[in-house]
């Protein structure tokens, strides 16, 4: 009856998914010697964006945590917070395979010789199987609920583990666990995030070893370990499971987004020019290290390190500013405007006309900020004409005109 169910689910479920690029695979496993259902998603540009490669997402529990985990990365990715990302789900229970395949040794907290075989089935058939016949990055996340979120753990306690980051709902730790994982965590010498979820709704016993987990880790000086705890107990143990999986998607994927208000604050606005153009190009380049993802810097994000560029050290760092932005957005008016900027308020009117009128050029007539960008024009030949005249030349305030033209582009 349950394998008749299963067949209507899947045909039911892929009608519903066919426009969300969901596959479902029968899964031939050597080292479990039997089948096992896969879901995988890919991300909506996965066809059009060739050259694009996108981390994967390995899920336990493929019935429960799929779903909302794929909505949340599709919302993340609408919202710029996390690049688009392959998710692939596990099928465990339709025989209660979870239970089975994520056993342990009560004497030792490991895998016993069932569960070793689908650690094997992981580790060796499906990350392999997925990396061959898809556009992966090497970022990659394992993600699981209760018994299998301490399953995931065998994976990070590993010599050379295989996954970036590891998200733990719920987790039902086994004996020894957080001895093994502080041990782990100190030894780390590659960026790795470990998000933890718990609640008072768990029993008294498995609190207690999420806390004793909780109470090691986050006392960890390793920089490259990078942690987060969530306490839900305000929620209950079901609505737990889409809290935690929106919370350590923000937490794994925070360097991919645009600069908050708080990164700004705590981490440029002190910052010199030259050290803001440094951090904002760095932070570009970690993204694309770690996550994979080739993300040109973002408009938002060069607006918000403007002021300093144009504020400290007399606008001397303008001209390097707007030579970056015409190497990233060689189509785009924006670096021009920058470096005519620069040149203006050194009183070199000629060169300022010049690249005032580079960026003009790439502006389309049907362009409604085409009249406010000649306006850069008109204002330095109004300067050279009073110059050539022998006039005082008037020192109009270029930095308002920027704040102006900031607020056209956010409205």
């Amino acid at each position: 009856m349950k394998k008749i169910v299963l067949i209507l689910l899947l045909i039911i479920t892929s009608f519903g998914y066919s426009q969300d690029n969901i596959i479902y695979k029968k899964f031939n496993s050597f080292e479990l010697d039997s089948e096992r259902i896969i879901k995988i998603y890919l991300p909506d540009s996965y066809d059009s964006e060739k050259e694009n490669t996108y981390p994967v997402a390995f899920l336990f529990d493929a019935e429960f945590l799929f779903d909302i985990y794929v909505a949340n990365s599709k919302l993340f990715a609408l919202r710029d917070k996390a690049p688009e990302q392959i998710v692939v789900g596990i099928f465990q229970n339709q025989n209660e395979e979870r239970y089975t395949d994520c056993d342990y040794s009560i004497d030792t907290g490991l895998p016993n010789n069932e569960s070793n075989k689908f650690y094997k089935f992981i580790r060796e058939e499906l990350l392999n199987y997925i990396d061959e016949n898809y556009r992966t990055s090497l970022f990659k996340l394992l993600v699981g609920n209760t018994l299998t979120a301490n399953f995931a753990n065998y994976f990070f306690i590993e010599n050379n583990h295989a996954f970036n980051a590891y998200i733990n709902i719920n987790p039902s730790y086994a004996p020894q666990m957080n001895e093994l994982l502080e041990l782990k965590s100190q030894n780390l010498d590659s960026e790795t995030f470990y998000y933890l979820s718990s609640g008072n709704f768990n029993t008294e016993k498995k609190l207690k070893a999420i806390n004793s987990v909780n109470g090691l880790l986050k006392l960890s000086e390793n920089d490259k370990f990078k942690y987060k705890f969530d306490d839900f107990s305000n929620s209950n143990k079901t609505a737990s499971i889409g809290q935690a999986i929106s919370s350590s998607m923000g937490f794994v994927f925070e360097l991919y987004a645009a600069i908050s208000k708080v990164e700004f604050e705590k981490e440029i606005a002190e910052l010199s020019p030259a050290e803001a153009i440094e951090y904002l190009e760095k932070k570009y380049v970690e993204i694309e290290y770690l996550y994979g993802s080739n993300v040109k810097i973002r408009e938002s994000d060069i607006y918000k390190i403007e002021p300093i560029i144009i504020d400290k050290s007399n606008g001397d760092y303008l001209e390097e500013f707007g030579k970056m932005l015409n190497r990233l957005y060689p189509d785009s008016p924006i670096g021009d405007y920058y470096i005519g900027m620069y040149y203006e308020t050194g009183y070199q009117y000629k060169k300022a006309l010049k690249y005032y009128k580079n960026g003009y050029a790439k502006i389309g007539s049907d362009n409604p900020n085409a009249d406010a960008y000649y306006e850069n024009i008109e204002r330095v030949l109004d300067k050279q004409r009073s110059e050539k005249l022998g006039f005082p030349v008037g020192e109009e305030n270029i930095e308002e005109e920027t704040d102006e033209k900031n607020d056209e582009g956010n409205n």
